[in-house]
């Protein structure tokens, strides 16, 4: 190739940019830039799920009526079970010897037994049960996957 011929260079795509940007950076700082997106992701699926009409009233264990969820409700939520999240992220990274497939799994495994909890909901709408099991979907379909790509470029 001569110097005056320009070298030709695949366009980046957004997706392996930001991949290449995630890997370089600590997993915590990975894990508390994927928190907020899927705090995010998942605040703007309840206040679109309560545009349509969707009650936000839920009611936990041992509770005599529904409480209104507040607008915010599902960030501050995402947020604070996302610390565990992320803490267990950053363990992984240092000790498990497979920490992608590790925390996949774990955090797929430990989603499927967090659905219980809206399926349990007494005194709570069917509709607003389905949206609080959705939400968790929501937000692990945007957290899980950034760090999991994070901790596969862990080295060892």
């Amino acid at each position: 190739m001569s110097v005056t011929t320009p070298r030709t260079q695949a366009p980046q795509t957004a997706s392996r940019s930001i991949s290449g940007f995630l890997s370089a950076r600590p997993v915590w700082l990975v894990g508390v830039l994927a928190t907020l997106a899927g705090a995010v992701v998942t605040e703007v699926f309840a206040l679109v799920s309560r545009a349509a009409g969707v009650p936000m009233e839920a009611a936990g264990p041992g509770a005599k009526e529904a409480a209104e969820i507040p607008v915010g409700g599902f960030f501050g939520g995402v947020v604070f079970w996302s610390v565990a999240g992320v803490v267990l992220a950053v363990a992984l990274a240092r000790w498990a010897r497979r920490p992608a497939r590790t925390f996949t799994v774990t955090t797929v495994a430990l989603t499927a037994l967090s659905l219980a909890g809206p399926a349990v909901a007494p005194h709570t709408a069917t509709s607003t049960q389905i949206v609080l099991a959705a939400s968790h979907v929501v937000a692990v379909a945007v957290i899980v996957p950034m760090l999991a790509r994070r901790l596969a470029h862990v080295q060892r």
